[in-house]
């Protein structure tokens, strides 16, 4: 019984130090600029759009705010504060596409999202929730020109 006891302290103590190993690749620089904890992770907004209560008969008022809206996506992505966005697919609970937000408070991301036209007039309503993920997110907006043969 001392054996079986003694077997599973070390296994625990290894399996525990192997869990928690240095990374060798670590960049301090880079986890640094990126605001990352000792996980490679931070924390983003995640928003939720869905369809809003307000109704536009008019067309090409509707067109004109979405236009504002893709163009609003366009600008907070070069300012560094949106890091992914892109519409959902049909679904029951009428939610239209998801904002990761680079801030760290729901002010920060009521902020941004008041600037958003469609959202402004309610076409959209924001659903808003703190999301924790990885650090590097932001780094692969740097690949997107160069992967889409066509500008949105």
């Amino acid at each position: 019984m001392k054996y079986i006891f003694t077997f599973f302290l070390v296994f625990s103590f290894c399996f525990t130090a192997l869990c928690q190993a240095e990374n060798p690749d670590y960049d301090k620089k880079l986890a640094d600029s990126l605001g990352a904890d000792d996980y490679g992770m931070k924390s983003y907004i995640l928003v939720m759009l869905k369809t809003g209560p307000n109704k536009i008969d008019n067309k090409a008022t509707v067109d004109s705010l979405f236009r504002g809206h893709l163009a609003n996506i366009g600008r907070l992505a070069s300012l560094g504060k949106l890091v992914v966005a892109g519409p959902l697919g049909k679904n029951d609970k009428s939610y239209r596409g998801i904002f990761i937000l680079n801030v760290k408070t729901i002010t920060e991301a009521n902020e941004l999202l008041i600037t958003d036209p469609a959202i402004k007039e309610k076409l959209l309503e924001a659903e808003i929730y703190p999301w924790y993920g990885s650090a590097a997110l932001p780094t692969y907006l740097k690949f997107h020109d160069k992967v889409g043969k066509k500008k949105i």
